[in-house]
């Protein structure tokens, strides 16, 4: 895999706009990184200061900034290096109202997060999901409208386009209690967790002859890494589970009613999203400048280079995430030795280019949060002892065609340490006859919200068509570090 580099287009991000400086600024500042002499952040972070000021980079005898410094100066008495004003965007004045939909579960910090963001200078609209908490930038549940050529990288999020897969089997629910041995193996031997972890046999790899792995360099570097980690799920909240669905008449175009064994799972576009994520957030934040509370909602503009190499990027994280499901419920439908009679997937932490109801186009970033148009199905799970939901969204124009990505987290994995009871948590399991592979106390039950009361408070958002209880769930080992 190539090393780590300081690309032309980050340089620019700081306002050089002279080509030979350009080139002498990426000679110092690679010769740095290769060498280990300072990280990525803490070169780009100098250089930011010394093109404000360069004058005590100058002064400062033997200094690793010193030549660059004098050029700068050296060139500015010239006028060939005139230093392009940053942008220092302000947010709006006035408070933006946004709907919520069940205040009563949501936290202070997420609904003062959700007001920095419909006061970015960008925004059009937003709308807070009941599953709603406390997150990075944007809260996790939060939805927001931006203008047509912008996009925010920490409003869709670090798992890119993190998603539930679900297929239904013609097979009686009660083959949980007959066969239960035989499905746990299938779970064991099917599906691989961690951070880091990779497999080495592939049902269907084909989306790698695509030609868009190779469109930016960024990808190109990523897919080594893509490719290893196909058909895997990472840590935290992601999961495979075996459980029972139940299907009323007519819900479902093509299945009849009844309890079937289905398979569901939860995970993202593993560390290629993740890498995307960061180079691009950090860009973001250094071209455009926010006040403190929105410094993670800076955007990138979609008529610039950086700004469409991360929509081609988060795109094809899109169809990876994807692929990645399928892998895994592919390959656990072949030993099951039965296909599934319907496949549903959804997603989250996404951009979509689509319009208002009063026909704006705008840029709908969902950050744990599922598109919920009219006529559109998507699972929202509960917990590892809770239930799920098969919906089909209502289109609803306020919520901007949005519901929940899940039950949302009650509290904080560390407070979850703190108060929870290991041996409470082990009888909620035993009660819901719950066979449980991996995790630890931070995804016990007891650290989500009542999936019952989320689903009652977004019920004009969304249709439930079939209930999906877990019975047999592999996660993450607890010594993992979660990445959710």
């Amino acid at each position: 895999m190539e090393k780590e580099k300081i690309g032309n287009n980050e340089l620019k991000a700081l306002g050089i706009n002279d080509v030979e400086i350009l080139v002498n600024f990426s000679r110092v500042a690679n010769g740095l990184l290769k060498h280990n002499v300072m990280d990525k952040s803490e070169i780009l972070a100098t250089l930011e200061a010394l093109i404000n000021d360069p004058m005590p980079y100058a002064l400062k005898k033997g200094g690793k900034f010193k030549n660059l410094a004098e050029e700068v100066i050296a060139m500015r008495k010239e006028g060939k290096f005139v230093k392009q004003e940053r942008s220092n965007f302000k947010l709006k004045e006035e408070i933006a109202e946004f709907p919520v939909w069940g205040l009563e579960h949501i936290e202070v910090g997420a609904l003062a997060q959700m007001r920095t963001a419909v006061q970015l200078p960008i925004s059009v609209a937003g709308a807070l999901m009941p599953d709603a908490h406390q997150g990075y930038g944007l809260p996790i549940g939060g939805v927001l409208a931006t203008t047509a050529n912008t996009i925010i990288p920490f409003a869709v999020g670090v798992d890119i386009a993190c998603r539930m897969c679900l297929s239904i089997f013609d097979l009686p629910a009660e083959a949980i209690d007959t066969e239960t041995d035989k499905l746990k193996n299938i779970l064991v031997d099917n599906t691989y967790f961690g951070m880091g972890c990779t497999t080495k046999s592939y049902f269907d790899s084909s989306l790698f002859d695509s030609k868009t792995w190779n469109e930016t360099k960024v990808i190109r570097t990523l897919k080594d890494k893509a490719y290893a980690q196909l058909g895997t799920s990472g840590t935290g909240n992601h999961f495979v589970e075996w459980g029972e669905l139940t299907l009323a008449g007519g819900a479902l175009e093509g299945v009849p009613a009844g309890r079937y064994l289905a398979l569901l799972s939860h995970s993202g576009s593993r560390g290629f999203g993740g890498s995307v994520a960061d180079h691009y957030s950090k860009i973001a934040m250094t071209k455009t400048k926010l006040p403190a509370e929105a410094k993670h909602l800076a955007w990138l503009d979609l008529d610039k280079d950086e700004g469409q190499e991360y929509w081609i990027a988060m795109n094809l994280a899109g169809e990876y995430a994807s692929a990645n499901h399928h892998e895994i419920h592919n390959k656990i439908a072949r030993a099951l030795g039965v296909n599934p009679v319907k496949r549903i997937e959804n997603h989250h932490n996404f951009a979509w280019k689509e319009q208002l109801a009063d026909g704006t186009e705008v840029m709908v970033h969902r950050k744990g949060a599922t598109p919920a148009g009219e006529g559109i199905l998507g699972i929202i799970p509960g917990s590892m002892s809770t239930p799920g939901f098969l919906v089909r969204g209502k289109g609803n124009a306020t919520s901007i065609n949005s519901a929940s990505h899940g039950a949302g987290r009650l509290m904080s994995r560390s407070a979850a340490f703190k108060t929870l009871d290991k041996n409470l948590i082990a009888a909620n399991l035993v009660e819901k006859r719950i066979t449980l592979m991996g995790s630890d106390m931070d995804e016990a039950p007891m650290a989500y919200k009542d999936i019952h009361a989320v689903m009652a408070a977004q019920n004009d958002l969304v249709e439930v068509l079939a209930k999906f209880e877990p019975r047999i769930v592999r996660m993450a080992d607890a010594r993992e570090k979660p990445e959710d």
